[in-house]
């Protein structure tokens, strides 16, 4: 027997969009999970634009006030798309109000902001997913994997990168996402949170760091109306950006390892380069998440001159075979996103944690303090490990 959970969405940009077709397509890739997500309502304070939400994807109800949805009893999971600013609030009255939350990273400005939310969860005795999306590619799972198999010896570096061209333009409006109060850090909270996850999922925790900041485009024009993504704002009254367009890490692993992470979101000629090269004492392993079902991988023992296989994912890694009934077969974005969606709903049917959870929002934002601390002293900085 399938149940209905009662499903609601808070915040309805681009990423709230994502959330309602990922809950709309879980059935028809895992048909055998015990629960199907009802829409039941949607929130956002945008004038109107819950009403179109509910017009166009079949949401039950509507409303401008997310406290609505904290208040009614046919919802039972919450996803949590609204700006950053906004996380702890929502997440600890969701979670207080005994709903499940499926929340988008950083999860709030800073660590005690995630901490907040993690511990409201954790008191409440519901399940918490957060949307590391990267660490859902069949071929990210395949390589950690192979790291862990000792496939390419013992991991001595990793370079790991996000490059972007979304705040690129002079003319991009001056959103919450670019002020230190709405937007928290910037790059470091956009991008650099993906990076800090894939880091500690592919190679543990991290021991130590410093880091480097910049904010390259310092003005943009604010925007004469509401906003949704990454639109323009030419000829509006110019405001400062208050927090980074580029943060450079360097990494000390709890492992002896050493690693470069870069992110940058005005990176003029790059669109979406995401990706990692980890390189062990013979071999490494390498993905571009623009070939998102692909990686690239050189073991053996020849060492010197050793040559790279180019190795698809097929049903046999990860959740490819949900999607897919061969290798190269192409999966994309939001495939990932249905992955994220199906693991939060079986952890709501099991009762116990599948995929991403809020300890690991808390990793990564101790991660980001820690970078944000480092650029401002100019010193390397401890990290807990665990």
């Amino acid at each position: 027997m399938v149940d209905a959970l009662g499903v609601a969405v808070v915040g309805f940009g681009w990423m709230g969009r994502v959330h309602t077709q990922a809950y709309a397509r879980v059935p028809h890739h895992y048909p055998h999970l015990g629960l199907r997500p009802r829409l039941v309502t949607v929130a956002e304070e945008v004038p109107g634009r819950a009403d179109e939400a509910a017009r166009q994807f079949g949401f039950a109800s509507a409303t401008r006030d997310w406290r609505e949805v904290a208040a009614d009893p046919r919802v039972r999971a919450v996803s949590i798309t609204a700006p950053n600013f906004l996380h702890r609030e929502i997440g600890v009255a969701m979670a207080e109000a005994g709903k499940h939350i499926w929340i988008e990273k950083p999860v709030g400005l800073t660590a005690d902001d995630a901490r907040a939310v993690a511990d409201a969860v954790a008191e409440a005795g519901v399940q918490g997913a957060v949307g590391f999306n990267y660490r859902n590619a069949p071929a990210v799972e395949s390589a950690r994997e192979l790291i862990a198999a000792g496939e390419i010896g013992t991991v001595t570096h990793v370079r790991i990168r996000l490059f972007s061209d979304y705040a690129a333009h002079p003319d991009s409006a001056l959103t919450w996402r670019y002020e230190r109060e709405r937007g928290g850090s910037g790059v470091l909270g956009d991008l650099a949170s993906h990076g800090a996850d894939l880091a500690r999922f592919l190679l543990g925790d991290i021991a130590s760091l410093t880091a480097d900041t910049a904010i390259f485009v310092p003005e943009r024009a604010r925007p004469t109306g509401a906003t949704a993504g990454h639109t323009l704002a030419a000829g509006g009254e110019l405001g400062p950006v208050e927090n980074e367009d580029y943060v450079s890490c360097l990494l000390r692993f709890a492992s002896g390892a050493r690693g470069v992470l870069e992110a940058c979101r005005v990176s003029v000629g790059e669109q979406n380069n995401y990706g990692f090269e980890v390189h062990g004492t013979r071999g490494a392993v390498s993905w571009d998440f623009r070939r998102m079902n692909e990686l690239a991988v050189s073991r053996g023992t020849t060492y010197q001159d050793q040559p790279v296989s180019t190795v698809y994912v097929g049903p046999g890694q990860g959740e490819f075979g949900a999607f897919q009934p061969g290798a190269a077969n192409a999966m994309g974005y939001d495939d990932l996103k249905v992955i994220e969606a199906y693991r939060f709903l079986r952890s709501i049917a099991e009762g116990t944690p599948h995929g991403t959870t809020l300890a690991d929002a808390v990793r990564s934002a101790v991660v980001l303090d820690a970078m944000a601390r480092s650029a401002k002293t100019g010193s390397w900085v401890n990290l807990p490990v665990s």
